[in-house]
């Protein structure tokens, strides 16, 4: 009786902790979801896992895997050509007498077979160099699919830095965006209280609550911006797109710049479109003598070995077949080259001319991009200089007027604004430390160092 009581009262306790038992394994699972969707990465991780993830190098990957097969390819032909062959042949002959004249006549067989075997290997000797112009022009096509895939890992890797930055400067912001609310939120009690005591009116409650408001609103169109950036950066970094990413603290970009001219030397070294225009110009010259080659005679030579047996069967026999043996060297000459390779010459030229002034404009371009990420990064840096003084004018205007105004000398409105300008002010001032971050990064990017 006594154990029945137990297990009576063991269910209704079991019954009983069921609800927070289940309730406690919910939570948890929850909190693991949670956790799970969340991700902290520091800058240096993104762009790892950007570059193991991108669809884009991979595809560049195989373009230079295209570039060295056909490379191989080019090599190839300058090895030996060769072929066999083993052909049977039968033949009917349905009228098969011939009469001459006057003698008796001629019984042919009513069918006949014959089997051919033909084995033949050639090689050329002399070309005019069409071979190995072939071979450097491919080679040189493989660096230049090389370089655009170190092109497009750079393009890739900024891309990451732009979203990374581009992900801090809303966090940021809304960092700012929490504090100053619940700073607010302790100047509306302040001035309840204050308006409870018949010390302010009601209308300087309203103002805090209306500057509350007004942040609330920059808050809403940060989490909007927050969400797309964090979804592309998803992308990217080829992550689910609903992990929520959180970012490592940035160290401060302060580096001391050289002079210009230091920077353009070195993005004229580095840049892959130069190199590429380089390369090009090369393949121009290798074109240009590939042409002329045509107007070259060519010398080759061959061996070849013949298996002929006119027997029914195909087994070779004593005294049923011959096996005739061929070498030869053949030379030839299309001496119509002499007036119709002129004209490809020339445009062969005129290519070659055309990449030379590629490169101008390439060098142009590169030093002016060098120019303006140079400035760019310079200006962000005095902007910070200059946003942190004005940082300290507005924290301690801030200060003198939450002094007067709980001293009741100052107005609300004298307050809130106070308030609003030290809010603007560390805003800016984040905005700013990303955009220098940023900035140096183009200017990496802009002297061909940003995947070095």
């Amino acid at each position: 009786m006594d154990t029945t009581t137990n297990n009576l009262q063991k269910r209704r306790l079991f019954k009983a902790l069921l609800p927070g038992l289940a309730a406690v394994l919910l939570t948890g699972g929850l909190l693991n979801t949670a956790a799970a969707q969340d991700r902290t990465l520091s800058l240096d991780e993104a762009i790892k896992l950007g570059q193991e993830n991108s669809k884009t190098l991979k595809l560049s990957q195989a373009k230079i895997d295209q570039a060295v097969s056909e490379f191989n390819q080019a090599k190839d032909k300058a090895l030996p050509t060769g072929s066999a062959s083993f052909a049977y042949n039968r033949a009917q002959i349905p009228a098969n007498t011939l009469e001459l004249g006057a003698g008796d006549p001629i019984h042919l067989p009513t069918h006949a077979d014959a089997y051919l075997g033909i084995a033949s290997l050639s090689e050329t000797i002399f070309a005019g160099n069409r071979l190995k112009y072939a071979r450097q022009s491919t080679d040189l096509l493989v660096q230049v699919a090389k370089l655009d895939a170190d092109k497009d890992k750079e393009q890739i890797t900024y891309d990451i830095v732009n979203a990374y930055y581009g992900l801090y400067k809303v966090l940021q912001s809304q960092k700012v965006i929490d504090e100053n609310l619940k700073t607010v939120d302790a100047q509306i009690k302040q001035s309840q209280r204050f308006f409870d005591q018949g010390l302010v009116t009601k209308n300087d409650v309203l103002r805090f609550q209306l500057q509350r408001a007004n942040i609330e609103l920059n808050g809403i169109d940060l989490e909007s911006n927050r969400k797309v950036i964090n979804f592309n950066l998803n992308i990217l970094l080829g992550l689910p797109e609903g992990v929520r990413l959180n970012i490592d603290q940035l160290s401060p970009n302060d580096q001391t710049l050289g002079p210009l001219a230091s920077y353009i030397d070195t993005a004229m070294a580095n840049r892959q479109e130069v190199k590429q225009s380089d390369l090009r110009t090369q393949a121009a010259e290798v074109n240009i003598k590939s042409v002329q080659a045509n107007l070259s005679p060519t010398l080759a030579a061959s061996v070849g070995g013949y298996y002929v047996d006119v027997s029914a069967n195909p087994i070779p026999q004593s005294g049923k077949f011959i096996t005739p043996l061929t070498a030869g060297l053949t030379f030839a000459w299309k001496f119509d080259g002499l007036w119709l390779n002129k004209n490809k010459v020339a445009e062969a030229k005129v290519q070659r001319d055309q990449s030379v002034i590629s490169k101008g404009i390439i060098t142009d371009n590169i030093k002016n991009e060098v120019n303006r990420d140079y400035l760019s990064y310079t200006t962000a840096i005095d902007k910070i200089k200059l946003l942190q003084t004005s940082i300290a004018q507005a924290g301690e205007n801030n200060k003198i007027l939450q002094s007067k105004y709980q001293s009741n000398v100052a107005s609300a409105t004298d307050r809130a604004d106070a308030e609003t300008l030290l809010y603007q002010a560390q805003i800016n001032l984040e905005l700013a430390k990303a955009d220098a971050g940023l900035a140096y990064y183009n200017l990496l990017k802009s002297t061909g160092k940003l995947t070095k």
